[in-house]
């Protein structure tokens, strides 16, 4: 039953992806949507199951030093690319297709994750195994379009572009299947949670919000970037 309903998350996440390589003329758009749902996820859903999870202090909570971890450790791999390139006046110059590649490679981290998550959830019960589910494959939707979009406004090829797709694609099928051999802690999965949560903060505001409005300012993108978040609300909120 696990891997039956998995693959509906390989099948939602391949579509994400054809719609962002079908409208390169709307990138702007997509970018924007992007930054709204990746926004949505870490303020939504993210967030508060790690704070939910998460019980070990120093001072702050533990999450909350993964998470400024994983913030900075984006921003600290950018400036490392770009200190082997001369010009960085103009902001498209700042794209590079290494940042791109870990960036996407992020996100099929988390797409595992989901994965997991649903194979911990028939664990717990079919009822919340099939809830987990529906919201999993309804934003592994923009999974597919996150991982597509963020490669190609790096400057990555759409053969390299479609390859993190597809691995995108079978990453929630992989986390499923683990369920069924290994059980993490509750604390291990928070650390990483909060991780990719600082992650997908610095990944929307400081990456790819500059870059849709550098490509073509307008109210629409900034709707665009409203409407993602607005989604990802409804999303979690159903869920």
């Amino acid at each position: 039953m696990v891997m039956v309903v998995a693959v509906g998350t390989v099948l939602s996440t391949l579509v994400g992806g054809l719609v962002a390589l079908r409208n390169r003329d709307r990138m702007h758009l997509l970018l924007g949507f992007t930054a709204g749902v990746l926004l949505g996820v870490v303020a939504f859903d993210l967030l508060p199951e790690v704070f939910h999870l998460s019980s070990g202090r120093t001072g702050v909570p533990n999450v909350m030093l993964t998470f400024a971890a994983g913030f900075l450790a984006l921003h600290l791999l950018e400036r490392m690319v770009l200190l082997h390139h001369a010009q960085e006046e103009a902001y498209g110059e700042h794209h590079h297709p290494t940042v791109g590649l870990a960036s996407a490679l992020a996100l099929c981290a988390h797409s595992f994750m989901d994965g997991l998550g649903i194979g911990l959830g028939f664990q717990a019960g079919t009822r919340t195994g099939v809830a987990v589910a529906i919201a999993v494959i309804a934003h592994d939707f923009a999974d597919g379009l996150n991982t597509v979009s963020i490669m190609l406004a790096h400057h990555n090829t759409t053969r390299r572009s479609v390859m993190l797709l597809v691995l995108d694609a079978l990453a929630p099928l992989l986390g499923a299947a683990t369920t069924l051999f290994w059980h993490p802690s509750q604390s291990l999965l928070s650390l990483y949670l909060g991780f990719f949560a600082g992650f997908l903060l610095y990944l929307a505001t400081g990456d790819i919000l500059p870059e849709a409005h550098s490509r073509r300012p307008s109210r629409l993108t900034l709707l665009a970037t409203v409407s993602g978040i607005l989604v990802m609300w409804g999303v979690v909120s159903l869920a």
